[in-house]
């Protein structure tokens, strides 16, 4: 009988044995698509602006220095009536909560979005544009606001500007735009019956047609031939959310890229040395 048994068990032990081990497949790891959001590189400049007081404190230095420029502007003679040309958004009303909710919905700017923004005419004042601009006027000073938003936004803009207290804001000085982006046309009409003496803007293009539709080298050759003009003339508020610094300049003017196109090319534009 107990060698019964030890055969049972010699025989159980030889197909064990014999027995095919599986070796655990390696676990493969899924590659999951990782897609770029589409305003991920804005947070950073958005936050900025809307949280750092050195933000801040650049628009009261602007404003502050266009004031004692406009004192010694105001002293000289002139053969017109004298006027103020500014630009409105990020440089007398601040529309990043628009570019926030295009972070948050991680959907990039469309003209309906941005219609339905303007329409709210909640746009806060840039610091230090208020006090600048209600200045200005208390001196005798043509205003005119002139900015590309579409033409149609008119009735909101003159709100949205009143509601916060700017002055001098009616159909006859808030000049948007019709049929071209450029701003040229509109500062020539200015000019046919007033002098304009200062101007403010957050793009290069607020104060001069040469720098319509230029390449980020132009634009830098032309800001340091015209350098004198700038804190005298010319009077610059910080963007680093969104201008022609961006689309015209890091993506030489070109709207089709793709979102990682355009991470590629940002990178390639950054200096390291």
């Amino acid at each position: 009988m107990k060698f019964k048994y030890f055969l049972i068990i010699v025989l159980f032990v030889f197909i064990s044995s014999c027995r095919t081990v599986s070796t655990p497949a390696t676990p493969t790891v899924s590659k999951v698509k990782q897609e770029i959001p589409q305003r991920e590189h804005t947070i950073q400049a958005l936050l900025w602006q809307q949280n750092a007081a050195e933000y801040k404190a650049l628009c009261y230095q602007t404003y502050n220095i266009a004031k004692l420029s406009l004192d010694e502007l105001l002293k000289k003679e002139y053969n017109k009536p004298i006027a103020i040309v500014t630009d409105i958004d990020e440089t007398v009303l601040d529309n990043s909560p628009y570019n926030a909710r295009m972070v948050k919905s991680d959907q990039g700017y469309t003209r309906e979005t941005w219609i339905a923004w303007g329409k709210e005419a909640k746009a806060k004042p840039i610091p230090g544009a208020l006090t600048f601009f209600k200045y200005a006027a208390s001196k005798g000073v043509t205003i005119y606001y002139l900015s590309n938003r579409y033409h149609i936004q008119q009735p909101e803009t003159i709100e949205n500007l009143k509601k916060v207290g700017f002055p001098k804001v009616d159909k006859a000085h808030v000049l948007l735009r019709a049929t071209t982006s450029a701003k040229k046309p509109r500062r020539d009409l200015i000019e046919k019956t007033h002098q304009i003496i200062m101007l403010f803007g957050d793009n290069l293009s607020d104060f001069s047609e040469e720098f319509d539709k230029q390449p980020t080298a132009k634009r830098n050759a032309l800001v340091n031939e015209m350098q004198q003009s700038f804190g005298k003339k010319f009077f610059v508020l910080p963007n680093p959310m969104y201008g022609d610094w961006e689309s015209k300049g890091i993506y030489e003017g070109s709207y089709n890229w793709s979102t990682k196109q355009k991470d590629s090319i940002r990178r390639t534009k950054l200096r390291a040395n």
